[in-house]
């Protein structure tokens, strides 16, 4: 029994970190047997008990500690109880839940983007194309969402479904040319108009969410309608393209015809003044030449037959004329 004793009281002092050796040293012997008499036989009731105490606290702490939770700024707090909403926590702290019977969910405060799946979708003119487009939203009730769609990604699903009902519905109503034009794009007003109509649907059945913004990425054509589509835009572009070279060259011949007709009523005025200026020029000059020839009618008259030699006369000219004609006395330099 005392061997038990011992044995318990090392392992006791070891855990409480107040190991020491028992065994007695040579020469101490009758001192250790004197102080083993007067400490008595250990009771090893008062360890166990504190032993338990201890660990009862510990695991009250761990239990504690467990069911102590923060609420983060980000973020709404779910308390179920055995499946069962009982609490919503929507302001940031440290909170407390019941152990065991208690679990909770979190839901995000802030926006979320959610990618919404390709669509193939009929225009106004029967023209098929694919719609790649996304949402952005986010939780303005969390009490709503859980009773009326139990997780987020439920409501997901339903809002796709709205959304792809209000595009199909609305993108119904406009030709394929209106919505791929860049210039008269009506994208813009779809996006709100959309959000818009997926709002009220959402809120009419009580989902606890609101969609910020829905927007087309990027509108694609089926792959079998690919081809006949790009021929057609050639075409059409073709088209237009023709009818601007037809336009430029109307305008063209329109400007040419006006420009040379402004040239030949100017080139007409300016023979028109020029023959008017020579006249008066040749009707001065003869006024000077009878002038000055009427002074001396001998001279006048061997002036005029000089030029009418340069005029007639030339190196291979013939001239047959009668010898007693003066003209040819002069000729041939017989001078009275």
């Amino acid at each position: 029994m005392d061997q038990k004793n011992k044995d318990l009281e090392k392992f006791l002092n070891f855990l409480s970190g107040k190991s020491k050796n028992t065994t007695p040293k040579e020469g101490n012997s009758e001192d250790n047997v004197i102080k083993m008499s007067k400490k008595g036989p250990m009771n090893p009731k008062k360890y166990i008990s504190l032993i338990v105490t201890l660990t009862a606290v510990f695991a009250i702490a761990i239990i504690l500690f467990a069911n102590i939770y923060i609420v983060k700024e980000s973020e709404y707090a779910v308390v179920r109880q055995f499946g069962e909403v009982v609490k919503f926590e929507r302001e940031p702290g440290l909170k407390m839940k019941v152990p065991f019977i208690q679990s909770v969910t979190r839901l995000p405060k802030n926006q979320m983007t959610y990618e919404i799946s390709e669509e193939e979708i009929n225009t106004k003119d029967k023209k098929r194309i694919i719609i790649d487009n996304y949402a952005v939203w986010r939780i303005t009730d969390p009490k709503l969402l859980i009773s009326n769609a139990g997780t987020i990604e439920k409501v997901e699903s339903r809002m796709e479904e709205f959304i792809y009902s209000v595009i199909r519905s609305e993108l119904g109503r406009i030709e394929y040319t209106q919505i791929i034009n860049d210039e008269n794009s009506s994208r813009g007003s779809i996006n709100d108009q959309v959000t818009e109509r997926v709002n009220e649907l959402l809120a009419k059945d009580k989902y606890g969410i609101e969609v910020v913004d829905v927007r087309i990425r990027r509108i694609d054509l089926p792959t079998e309608n690919e081809q006949a589509v790009f021929t057609n835009m050639i075409s059409d572009r073709e088209s237009i393209a023709q009818k601007y070279l037809s336009e430029g060259d109307a305008g063209k011949r329109r400007i040419e015809a006006q420009t040379d007709k402004k040239v030949q009523e100017m080139l007409a005025k300016a023979k028109k003044d020029a023959a008017l200026i020579q006249a008066e020029g040749e009707a001065e000059a003869a006024k000077i030449y009878n002038k000055s020839f009427s002074q001396d009618p001998e001279f006048y008259s061997l002036y005029r037959t000089l030029e009418s030699y340069k005029k007639t006369i030339g190196e291979d000219t013939v001239i047959i004329l009668p010898s007693t004609s003066p003209y040819a006395k002069v000729l041939s330099g017989y001078i009275k």
